[in-house]
């Protein structure tokens, strides 16, 4: 489907979406929701993800991690489950083998998906998922709404906004942690993820006040990648951003995420809301985040993101 000066997308049923950008014929993105391999703990993403210069800005199942797959919303330590993927961290033992912890988050209706009518350019994806641990049994609904804004060939940037509510199922409380929150140092991973293509490692990593892989653990409301593209001229950048209402401490202005961030020995951003505390949901309670991420083409600084994401609010 296409709507006037829209996007285009097609929807290969039960498998993926793709939006593509008709003016170029560059296909944005494909949000991938198929099931998967178990020990991946499948669920779905969105890979590749390119910029409007048709180059890759995700990669998929790397030899070092099979179940990083370009941007995904993962939850690397819930009440004991892991729905991340891989090897589970336990304190004192490293990562184990462990797969009667490997959960999945499953596809259940899309209730929504069509290009902007109304001619801006736009698409939206709405989509409801079930979170569940290695039995199957039911312990999150998530409504998530996938919406690409704002493309601009002109600056040669497109936007992705990624919301998602999930609702407590269980009968006790959900307590969202991440490795270190279970003991390991800087390992504070989960929430929506980025994996950097191999030719993304040593990319410039950058923030509102500050620069470098040191950024990592810790806060602000947006965090920059920059790199240079392995097979095609050029750079990329990626900003990631939250959004105002993700800031539920009221203390300050101080944001309750926290950036987990690698250059070495891959590329990875997560915007973390337990990186160093767990975070407990109750029962019938439900979580809501809502990021952002700038997909552009070449180097920006940043005076240019600053300039970029106060010219595009919320």
């Amino acid at each position: 489907m296409t709507a006037p000066g829209g996007l285009r997308i097609v929807h290969a049923h039960g498998d993926r979406i793709t939006v593509t950008e008709p003016t170029s014929g560059v296909e944005l993105f494909s949000y991938v929701y198929g099931p998967e391999a178990a020990w991946e703990a499948p669920k779905p993403y969105l890979h590749p993800l390119r910029t409007l210069a048709g180059n890759v800005v995700t990669d998929y199942r790397p030899n070092d991690h099979r179940w990083h797959k370009g941007l995904q919303m993962t939850a690397s330590h819930l009440s004991g489950a892991n729905l991340w993927g891989g090897n589970t961290y336990v304190h004192g033992e490293g990562y184990l083998e462990l797969p009667e912890r490997v959960g999945s988050m499953a596809h259940v209706a899309f209730d929504r998906v069509e290009a902007d009518s109304a001619g801006r350019g736009g698409a939206v994806i709405a989509e409801r998922l079930t979170w569940h641990p290695y039995d199957g049994s039911l312990w999150a609904e998530e409504e998530r709404r996938v919406e690409v804004r704002d493309v601009d060939p002109a600056s040669g940037s497109w936007a992705l906004t990624w919301t998602s509510s999930v609702t407590n199922r269980r009968d006790e409380p959900l307590r969202f942690g991440s490795p270190t929150t279970a003991g390991r140092e800087l390992a504070g991973y989960t929430g929506l993820f980025w994996r950097g293509p191999r030719g993304f490692r040593d990319g410039r990593i950058i923030g509102p006040d500050g620069e470098g892989p040191g950024l990592m653990g810790q806060q602000g409301p947006w965090l920059a990648y920059s790199a240079e593209h392995d097979a095609a001229d050029g750079h990329a950048t990626l900003v990631f951003a939250h959004a105002p209402e993700n800031d539920h401490t009221g203390e300050g202005g101080a944001h309750p995420a926290h950036w987990f961030v690698r250059n070495e020995p891959f590329a990875a951003v997560a915007p973390s809301f337990a990186f160093f505390d767990e975070l407990e949901l109750a029962p019938g309670d439900t979580l809501t985040r809502r990021y952002r991420v700038v997909v552009a083409d070449g180097v920006w600084e940043r005076e240019e993101i600053a300039k970029y994401l106060a010219e595009h609010p919320w």
